[in-house]
């Protein structure tokens, strides 16, 4: 008999987490225990890795919940799924940067919370699949001077450089993003970062290269590619515009 998925939930409003750890035993999940810091859910995970966790955004500890997903990220790629009541614009886009599997929005029912796990395991299942499929073959992608050559649908596609918009990390895995379509790689943005051309090409955050002929406007905090906002860092800005004096 397959053993139950077990989930973590880190959730301050006592109440409120024993609700979910009750609604989610009655969906057949083990909850691994019920947290209400960042900081002891850390702790937790090192003794007892859950396969999914229930973060809460807004925590009242020293860490909020995005930065608490940060921090397991480093070491661990357990799906986070968010939850709160009352995400703004600037912490969703903020929590969008650790890539969770989805958000429930509180007061939530009970099939909102079984659907959001339903399809959590269901992606994360395919994610291990595609990891599996490219195994066997840790060439991919090749990069050349001027293209890039992707599995894609079991064939190797041919993406121009040119084309690239930039490339988003996804945990083990990144994104290409073109103008028309995306391509998922079973391969690091560190692995990427070292193999690309960087005279095409630059790291701009922990989750973010970018195409620098692709590049619509430089802000304060971050760029705009094809009216997408990445964030950038302050070292990074500064390597941009060097680049660019010298261009």
């Amino acid at each position: 008999m397959d053993q139950p998925i077990k989930i973590l939930i880190v959730e301050d409003e006592m109440i409120i987490a024993a609700n979910m750890s009750l609604q989610l035993t009655a969906l057949g999940y083990e909850v691994t225990g019920i947290m209400l810091k960042g900081e002891d859910a850390l702790e937790h995970i090192k003794q007892n890795e859950p396969d999914i966790i229930l973060l809460d955004i807004h925590l009242k500890g020293e860490l909020t919940g995005i930065e608490t997903a940060h921090i397991i990220q480093q070491d661990a790629n357990i799906p986070i799924i968010y939850v709160t009541a009352n995400a703004d614009e600037a912490h969703f886009n903020e929590a969008k940067t650790t890539n969770p599997y989805a958000f429930i929005s509180k007061p939530f029912k009970k099939l909102d919370l079984q659907r959001a796990i339903e399809l959590t395991v269901n992606r994360f299942q395919l994610e291990k699949e595609l990891e599996a499929s490219t195994e066997k073959d840790k060439t991919f992608p090749y990069i050349l001077s001027d293209c890039i050559f992707v599995r894609h649908h079991e064939k190797m596609v041919k993406v121009n450089i040119k084309d690239i918009l930039y490339i988003e990390a996804e945990r083990n895995y990144c994104r290409i993003h073109c103008h028309t379509r995306e391509y998922l790689l079973a391969t690091t943005l560190k692995d990427m970062d070292d193999k690309l051309p960087n005279h095409h090409f630059i790291r701009v955050h922990r989750s973010f290269i970018v195409n620098l002929c692709q590049i619509d406007e430089i802000a304060t905090s971050h760029i705009v590619i094809s009216k997408k906002a990445i964030p950038i860092s302050t070292e990074s800005k500064k390597q941009l515009l060097q680049y660019i004096q010298k261009v």
